[in-house]
């Protein structure tokens, strides 16, 4: 048995390593000479052609672990997969798709939305790429919520996903009700895989304590948008809000402690970085972590990105509405940044200046 799983892995890696390898040589002419509205440093980002089109309001995009890249294309509804050229190699139907993350088996974790009972209602799934080959069209896939004792809350919306080293995920959810001390709508619920099997599926473990629903301070769950892990043996996360909030993008730290355990913020307003200056944000809505811990920020509402080192310096901003029309998701591999320019349906990619050869 055992070698059989081991046989059945390695044609995975197999299929994996031919869908990447289609990939065309690096060709340096398609960089775009145009600095793009650079707003700190001398060093910018320089965009790759061509643009990737062919969306309708993508809100997410991710790298995944193979690496393919995994885009919400939200208005079109399905899931699309590319490599890393942007040839579109699968996809997959399923409403309103707005987050995605993978955990370590190569699932992919989609909030979405479904319809029942006259209804539309927000949904989280939960796909087997394994099972299928990656071939995401015919991946089995499996709702994870709501259940049916959640279809009398329809106001509730699963605004986005993050994974951890031991396959285990936060999602967030955002709501009007907050009144409740034991089950606010403003939340992130933590799930664990039952076992490596997809069919033995998740338990909702809870809501992760000790998160304020409405706080306009820090470590608050006040209209989360987006959620990012880091690649190690932590839970610490990076997250960001559109709620009312001074602080609309923050690194929370899990603290354990012979009190308690909860988060804390990594950094504060004392500490004079530009990560946690009041209002340094209007409408965060993406973000992601890179290998060195490097903090990337989409910011919908100034039509900017923006990159933060692990102090919390800010590093570079650039964008502005001749560049961006609404830039709801951030992804980083290998040097290039990957935005969701949600409004001008498109992905674009980006390289420093310094990393071109």
């Amino acid at each position: 048995m055992i070698k059989f799983k081991n046989i059945k892995y390695f044609a995975i890696i197999i299929i994996i390593v031919n869908i990447i390898s289609c990939n065309d040589k690096f060709d340096i002419t398609q960089f775009q000479t145009e600095n793009p509205g650079n707003i700190a440093g001398d060093t910018v980002y320089v965009k790759l052609n061509p643009d990737w089109s062919g969306f309708n309001n993508p809100q997410d995009i991710i790298i995944g672990r193979e690496p393919l890249i995994y885009v919400a294309d939200t208005d079109n509804d399905q899931i699309v997969m590319l490599n890393l050229d942007g040839q579109r190699l699968s996809s997959r139907s399923i409403k309103h798709p707005i987050a995605i993350a993978q955990d370590y088996e190569l699932n992919l974790i989609v909030c979405a939305q479904f319809d029942t009972l006259g209804q539309t209602f927000s949904a989280v799934y939960k796909i087997d790429l394994v099972a299928s080959h990656h071939q995401l069209e015919n991946a089995p896939i499996r709702r994870l919520i709501p259940k049916l004792d959640d279809l009398n809350k329809p106001l509730r919306k699963y605004t986005a996903v993050c994974t951890f080293y031991d396959n285990s995920f936060y999602v967030a959810r955002t709501g009007p009700n907050n009144s409740s001390i034991y089950d606010p709508d403003n939340s992130i619920l933590l799930f664990r895989p039952i076992s490596n099997n997809f069919s033995a599926g998740d338990t909702l473990i809870g809501r992760v304590p000790n998160i304020s629903p409405t706080s306009t301070g820090m470590v608050s769950a006040n209209q989360l948008s987006s959620i990012a892990s880091f690649n190690k043996r932590n839970i610490d996360i990076v997250v960001t809000m559109t709620g009312s909030n001074s602080f609309k993008a923050q690194w929370w730290n899990y603290v354990i402690t012979p009190i308690d355990e909860r988060y804390r913020s990594a950094f504060s307003p004392s500490d004079g970085v530009a990560f946690a200056s009041p209002n340094a944000f209007i409408r965060p809505e993406g973000c992601t972590v890179d290998v060195n811990g490097n903090i990337f920020v989409a910011d919908a509402g100034k039509d900017s990105v923006y990159k933060f080192n692990a102090f919390g310096d800010k590093l570079i901003g650039f964008g502005g509405p001749s560049i961006f029309n609404e830039p709801y998701a951030v992804a980083y591999f290998d040097k290039v940044l990957y935005v969701a320019d949600k409004a001008n349906n498109r992905i674009l990619r980006f390289i420093l200046s310094t990393d071109i050869q």
